[in-house]
């Protein structure tokens, strides 16, 4: 295996062998998950919500930080959108791009959540800034304040905000283990934030904390439509969870709905997976676009000598994110949508 690894950091391998490979460990993966029938899939769910309750708020942290948000933003220029959205987007049709389609989800993330000016709007995992410039931009009576466990990520959003002159936006770095305010808030929305979380039991009494009384709480994850399950490295299948993914889950489709005692649920969406499958796709040929600057750019990241290899993780990265949700139509993997409000 490692043997194989090697040729893969050389970059030697056509896409359509990773790809095939990929829809391999994915079907051994949804044959992992699957306990053989309803009744004891139902108790590995419940066993798992219990060691859920029983863990910290979010694990592994630092590594998770260091192995996607650490990654200047210059990398995430040529990869993302104008948004800088880095999370799935929603695509009317294949043809409309990467720019429209971000712009379509953070709209439709704000329709969901029912936001209208002038409200305070705390965002959870504000990433490179795409939902907390947007809602500051287009709510100008909104004062929006934006959470990240990154510094560089800070740094990027501050110098966009000034650029465009907005004053209504505030960005703290914080580990959400941590993360306590005394400001409370109409709306709490968190995009592809919670599958970094694991007490979901805890996190939601703290934020439940941070909202007014008739405060909403949206949320945006991934997920698989049956199966959750962490994201850990067990062997050499395990990738993902070794290089972009340690102490994340891909939480199932209704776990959330599992931990209500500080929050009932309010209203629930699918998005099918195909949509975060054309970003995924999205990036992936924006890295191939830019290839050169790229590599310029791991290099001095990684280091010169390490900069092939990372730029075929980061290939093999989206790659896998593609396959995933193109799975079985976008029927199997899926972005889930919720609506909250405080119990």
């Amino acid at each position: 295996m490692n043997f194989l690894y090697n040729l893969l950091e050389q970059d030697v391998f056509p896409d359509r062998l990773i790809r095939f490979r990929i829809r391999r460990l994915l079907r051994l993966r949804l044959r992992r998950e699957n306990r053989g029938t309803f009744e004891k899939n139902q108790e590995h769910l419940m066993e798992y919500i219990r060691a859920l309750k029983a863990s910290p708020i979010a694990v592994h942290t630092k590594a998770a930080n260091e192995q996607h948000y650490e990654v200047p933003a210059d990398f995430f220029k040529l990869i993302l959108g104008k948004h800088m959205k880095y999370s799935s987007g929603y695509w009317a049709s294949p043809a409309v791009g990467i720019d429209e389609s971000e712009r379509t989800m953070l709209q439709l993330t704000c329709d969901r959540a029912n936001l209208s000016d002038g409200m305070s709007v705390l965002d959870l995992g504000c990433g490179w800034g795409s939902l907390s410039l947007y809602i500051a931009e287009k709510y100008p009576g909104c004062r929006v304040m934006g959470v990240s466990n990154s510094k560089s990520q800070k740094v990027f959003i501050d110098g966009e905000a000034k650029k465009r002159g907005l004053r209504n936006l505030t960005i703290l770095t914080m580990d959400m283990n941590v993360f306590k305010t005394s400001v409370k808030f109409d709306r709490i929305l968190s995009v592809e934030m919670l599958e970094h979380m694991r007490n979901y039991e805890v996190l939601f009494e703290r934020l439940a904390g941070f909202l007014k009384p008739k405060g909403l709480f949206f949320v945006h994850i991934f997920t698989h439509k049956d199966y959750a399950y962490p994201f850990e490295v067990v062997d050499d299948t395990d990738w993902m969870a070794k290089y972009f993914f340690t102490g994340g889950q891909m939480p199932s489709h209704n776990l959330l709905l599992h931990f209500q005692k500080d929050f009932l649920i309010e209203d629930q969406w699918v998005v099918n997976g195909t949509h975060y499958g054309l970003t995924s796709e999205a990036w992936l040929s924006n890295m191939y676009l830019h290839r050169n600057e790229i590599l310029r750019i791991l290099g001095d990241t990684y280091g010169s000598d390490q900069a092939v290899k990372w730029f075929v993780y980061w290939k093999v990265f989206f790659m896998a994110c593609a396959e995933l949700w193109k799975y079985r139509g976008g029927e199997e993997w899926i972005v889930s949508h919720y609506l909250f409000k405080k119990a």
